[in-house]
């Protein structure tokens, strides 16, 4: 960051050399000297202006690259910080880590680097002008009192994010469906209007033209004093760095901090091949996620249910990278998986079936061969007969626990215990098996 600086410094400072030599040489040329007198006015003219495009293009190098690098760290903190956290954050909690990481990098390359340049230039420039009581006390409005102006109270917009990316979302990827029914338009006009809100409330209070018009007051100022007219334009192209700082200021953090969630204390022993069962709303899905929150990563694996754009090789791996072929084979052929390795499933598995794809989410948890599995609807999507073949299987081939959530009754043959779940009591099943 620090070569950055310097860089830009360099940069702006050309720049204002340039304004400054430009001015004087035109100001010269009109009294008709001789040539001799304007050469090397001439000369610099040209040398700063390639001087400052070349310090401006490698300003832009060392800046962003000491952002990327600082990118990495700051992540890698993140993650250490989730890895030692007791309880796994929600989901708003994820987005505004997320959102405080890229502000935080943003701020960096759009606020502190130009602040700290406009700073350094505006010292060197008033040195050079002696002081000058106008040029001084613009830069200190500028630099100071309007970018502390535009920071904004701070305001959690993660739901209003939230739900920006739902409506995006659902335009994108549904959008045959959303004509067919006559509701894009009525959907578009919900998610625009999404936008323009977030939009608002993200926007800092612009206090560019106030900025403009200290810029021109203190040059009218200097003018009164008879300051010549070259200092006059070189502390006007010291403005133009200190303007744009009016609207670049950072929003503060918003808050991660969540109290741990509740666990449901209605829950299964862990052992053995156990059946969750239950009508819809009863709690199922929650129940299995309260249980993979309280297990050791470790120790169990929740199927994820998300297919990546790649092969089926990638996705399948992900359970376990070191994996043999003979491993991947033994795994398909425990849920009947007939995909080539090689094949590409598209985004969200599109380009295969549902029930390929149901199978080859099984495949990855087979092939993860946890301690404990825990399984949500694993079969659906599959043909009854198929479904309880392959349930059957996997269960045979685990460790000797799993938690499955299903609604098929002809399944919990399959089980040792069955834990029936209902809106008001719960109930635990015996041995079935």
């Amino acid at each position: 960051m620090k070569l950055a600086i310097l860089v830009g410094t360099l940069a702006e400072l050309a720049g204002v050399g340039l304004a400054a030599t430009a001015t004087w040489l035109i100001m010269r040329a009109a009294e008709h000297p001789p040539m001799q007198a304007l050469t090397v006015a001439i000369v610099a003219v040209r040398t700063l202006a390639l001087v400052k495009g070349a310090l401006r293009y490698l300003e832009r190098l060392t800046s962003h690259k000491a952002v990327l690098s600082e990118a990495v760290e700051l992540r890698g903190q993140v993650y250490d910080d989730l890895a030692h956290r007791k309880h796994i954050p929600s989901g708003a909690a994820l987005t505004r880590i997320v959102t405080n990481v890229d502000q935080r990098l943003d701020m960096k390359l759009r606020a502190t680097l130009p602040w700290i340049t406009a700073v350094l230039v505006g010292a060197v420039v008033a040195t050079v002008s002696g002081f000058s009581l106008p040029l001084i006390a613009g830069l200190l409005i500028n630099l100071a009192l309007l970018p502390w102006l535009a920071i904004r109270t701070p305001q959690d917009l993660t739901p209003l994010r939230a739900r920006l990316t739902e409506q995006t979302t659902e335009l994108v990827h549904s959008k045959e469906e959303l004509i067919a029914y006559g509701l894009f338009d009525e959907k578009l006009r919900n998610a625009t209007r999404t936008a323009k809100e977030l939009s608002r409330k993200e926007r800092t209070k612009d206090l560019t033209p106030l900025a403009i018009a200290v810029q021109f007051g203190a040059a009218l100022l200097m003018l009164t004093q008879h300051e010549p007219a070259w200092l006059i334009m070189a502390a006007i192209a010291t403005f133009e760095i200190t303007v744009p700082l009016a609207a670049l200021t950072r929003p503060r953090p918003e808050t991660t901090d969540e109290p741990e969630p509740a666990h449901d204390p209605e829950t299964p022993d862990l052992q053995g091949r156990t059946a969750i069962v239950g009508p819809s709303g009863s709690g199922k899905t929650t129940l299995l996620n309260a249980l993979a929150h309280r297990l050791e990563p470790s120790r169990a694996a929740l199927a994820d249910a998300h297919v990546f754009h790649t092969t089926v090789r990638t996705n399948v791996l992900l359970a376990k990278p070191d994996a043999t072929q003979e491993e991947l084979d033994q795994a398909a052929k425990i849920t009947e998986l007939d995909l080539d390795w090689d094949q590409v499933v598209g985004e969200r598995g599109e380009e295969i079936s549902g029930g390929q794809r149901q199978r080859l989410i099984l495949t990855r948890s087979v092939l993860a061969d946890p301690e404990i599995l825990l399984l949500d609807e694993p079969t659906e999507g599959l043909d009854p007969e198929q479904a309880d073949r392959v349930l059957g299987k996997i269960l045979d081939n685990s460790r000797g626990t799993a938690l499955v959530v299903t609604h098929r009754t002809e399944q919990l043959a399959l089980f040792d215990h069955v834990h029936h779940r209902g809106p008001i009591s719960h109930e635990h099943v015996g041995r079935v098996g």
